[in-house]
């Protein structure tokens, strides 16, 4: 067994979350050390941006790199309903700058994921491929680093000052420490593929995201990239999507493409490549961010239903404020519970904005248009919770919902574990 300290951060999962957080750090001139359990490039879904990715792109040096690549240029979504009828495009310029945050992008992941990581390798930060995390390491009640294996198989152990959670939905500590926390509405499930040659709407629409509509607030997403492929996928409930014995990714895909004429329109011109995927979407969150020695980011610190694209912002987002936090903590030596509380607090305003917003959509008696259209000075508000603009107090917005949907009370989870409950959770 080999054991080193040669680093002032240890981050888990080279990921989104995982590599905006290592930049940040190397940007400070500290000793980071990423462990990605898979080698990159490597297949990812969850592929479009919203806008306030914008932010933590520019902080991170990216923005250039994006304005260079092949990615499609996305400046809206809309809306469409089972009979193919479709809202009118909720513009990101009729809020913001559009030399700035009013244009986004739809990236492949697998791309976008590379980008991220040669250019976390490039500011000095040193990322390990193949290598699997087993355990935290404990000294008493506070992590001090990693036991891995290499793709060799040899074990090996780091120690750090600090470790940051990056393992995204299987969300490594969460899961062993027994922090997950199910959301109690939020729980789906996503079966989706890929079509090359379908159609695409005119001029600057031709890069917008589309949710469209099935019966049960069911939903697909219809995501334009570059090489003339789109990513497509339908979100519902599982027993929605398995009704009739039916159970194959493929037969259950199909079935529901007949469910939206708009879809059904789309992918007609198009032909289906590569395999049928499905996975659950179970939203699920953390009892706390930060416990003495350990943080969680990005999904391994809340995982939300993808309606509305907010995965990267929220994991680019979380990396960048956690990478501040771990600095501070590092230049002042002190890792206390206290010094995380902003942190987290900050990430639940902005999970809980936009949890509010989905529970809305998955609500029948609420519909974009119609509240749109009775309450247009709310309008820019919810331009601002699509956009990923959810650090802010949006009490008008929910209390006008709340005619038409309940609105979910927030949950009291996401804060550092205090000491009392540290030891509370060790007996």
């Amino acid at each position: 067994m080999t054991t080193k300290q040669d680093y002032d951060a240890l981050i888990i999962g080279g990921g989104p979350a995982g590599c905006s957080a290592a930049a940040i750090l190397a940007q400070h001139g500290h000793r980071v050390l990423v462990l990605e359990r898979e080698k990159f490039p490597r297949y990812h879904v969850g592929e479009s941006l919203i806008p306030f990715t914008y932010h933590p792109l520019e902080r991170l040096g990216l923005i250039p790199r994006m304005k260079a690549s092949a990615f499609v240029k996305k400046y809206s979504v809309q809306f469409v309903a089972p009979s193919g009828k479709a809202s009118q495009p909720f513009y990101f310029f009729t809020r913001y700058d559009r030399d700035t945050v009013a244009q986004t992008w739809q990236v492949l992941r697998s791309e976008f994921d590379q980008i991220l990581m040669d250019h976390t390798r490039e500011l000095g930060a040193e990322v390990r491929e193949e290598v699997t995390v087993t355990d935290l390491l404990h000294e008493g009640d506070r992590v001090v680093g990693v036991r891995a294996v290499d793709k060799t198989g040899e074990p090996i152990e780091w120690r750090a000052p600090i470790t940051l959670d990056c393992t995204g939905k299987e969300s490594f500590a969460a899961v062993r420490n027994g922090w997950r926390v199910k959301d109690p509405y939020l729980n789906k499930v996503a079966v989706w593929t890929y079509y090359r040659g379908a159609k695409r709407e005119p001029g600057i629409d031709a890069g917008g995201t589309t949710v469209a509509f099935v019966p049960e607030r069911g939903w697909f997403w219809y995501i334009p990239q570059h090489n003339d492929m789109v990513s497509v996928g339908v979100v519902a409930e599982g027993k929605y999507l398995t009704r009739d014995g039916v159970r194959s990714p493929e037969a259950i895909f199909q079935r529901e493409v007949g469910q939206n004429l708009w879809i059904k329109d789309h992918l007609a011109e198009g032909q289906q490549t590569g395999p049928y995927y499905v996975t659950s979407e179970y939203t699920h969150h953390s009892k706390y961010c930060y416990s003495p020695g350990l943080l969680l980011v990005g999904d391994a610190f809340c995982f939300l239903d993808p309606v509305f694209s907010s995965g990267l912002m929220l994991a680019l987002k979380s990396g960048v404020v956690a990478a501040d936090t771990v600095h501070e903590a590092l230049q002042a030596g002190d890792f206390s519970p206290e010094r995380f509380a902003a942190y987290g607090a900050t990430m639940r305003q902005g999970i809980e904005n936009m949890r509010k917003l989905v529970y809305a959509f998955y609500n029948p008696n609420f519909s974009f248009r119609e509240f749109t259209d009775r309450h247009p000075d709310l309008a820019g508000d919810i331009t601002d919770c699509l956009s990923g603009d959810v650090n802010k107090d949006l009490t008008h917005l929910w209390e006008a919902i709340s005619d038409y949907a309940p609105v979910p009370e927030e949950l009291p989870l996401g804060g550092p574990q205090r000491a009392a409950e540290t030891t509370l959770a060790a007996a």
